[in-house]
């Protein structure tokens, strides 16, 4: 197989156990090379390796954009969802052959003028406040519109970006499979508004009233300061990401591993 290797974090270059990953796939006949930029990718690489953690992962999920190039993450960063596996199990798995290609949804947000930011999202599109005005919102779904609300900002994540920022702001945990958006309103100022669960297939538009000049937008884990007089419109894009699983690697186990869903005492784990 031909892989491509993104580390973001040149600190990792020397980490024992990726030396190890790297001897074992390069001894079984893989070719192996590293990318820093999407131009990188070489013709028929097979696998592009993202080290690091969930952040790294993001980044790669940039790189390897409408190539169709699987991702797997190789986990030597902190939480670890999108990037969950330990280089130990990747190994053996490339070496087996034995793992599954998915596909995850990305958001697509379109602007009426031309930004140097990738615009597409695996995790979240969020748009918030910069300065100390708080946001007045008004949010449109297919075309329906919502009562205006006032907050610090509004967020639209992917079923995969639920246990990222959107949980952070109260969302609701998505299996990765479900076809959804999460349109959640960040630190609200009404008590009647809460987030809201839509199609994938939704059209979601926003536009912002604040008595500041810019907004933030944020995709995914790069930011961009942007007029507060913007429509900006939110929709599934037109590619995914293939993103390479592991036999025992899932959701189930990711949350009870990463986020200790439902540890309690009571359960008897031998405490």
């Amino acid at each position: 197989m031909k892989l491509a290797e993104y580390i973001k974090n040149n600190a990792l270059e020397g980490n024992e156990r990726l030396l190890a990953l790297e001897e074992k796939l390069a001894g079984a006949g893989n070719i192996l090379y590293k990318i820093y930029s999407p131009g990188d990718l070489e013709p028929d690489t097979d696998m592009l390796l993202s080290v690091g953690g969930d952040g790294t992962f993001l980044s790669a999920s940039k790189r390897a954009g409408d190539t169709e190039i699987p991702v797997l993450g190789v986990n030597l960063g902190r939480l670890g969802f999108l990037s969950e596996n330990a280089p130990e199990d990747v190994a053996k798995a490339i070496l087996s052959g034995k793992y599954e290609i998915e596909d995850r949804s990305l958001l697509k947000v379109e602007m009426p003028f031309e930004k140097e930011i990738y615009p597409y999202a695996l995790n979240e599109v969020c748009l918030h406040r910069q300065g100390a005005s708080i946001l007045g919102i008004d949010l449109s779904i297919d075309g329906h519109m919502l009562p205006q609300f006032y907050a610090d900002g509004i967020l639209v994540a992917t079923s995969s970006g639920s246990t990222a920022y959107s949980l952070s702001v109260g969302g609701p945990i998505c299996t990765p499979e479900a076809k959804v958006f999460i349109v959640s309103p960040v630190a609200p100022h009404n008590l009647n508004v809460r987030p809201i669960v839509v199609p994938d297939s939704s059209s979601i538009s926003i536009s912002l009233v604040s008595r500041d000049p810019n907004v933030m937008l944020s995709i995914d884990n790069r930011s961009i300061p942007v007029p507060k007089d913007t429509t900006f419109t939110i929709s599934m894009a037109q590619f995914s990401l293939k993103r390479v699983r592991l036999p025992r690697s899932g959701f189930v186990k990711a949350l009870t591993e990463k986020l200790f869903w439902g540890e309690d005492k009571r359960n008897g784990n031998g405490q």
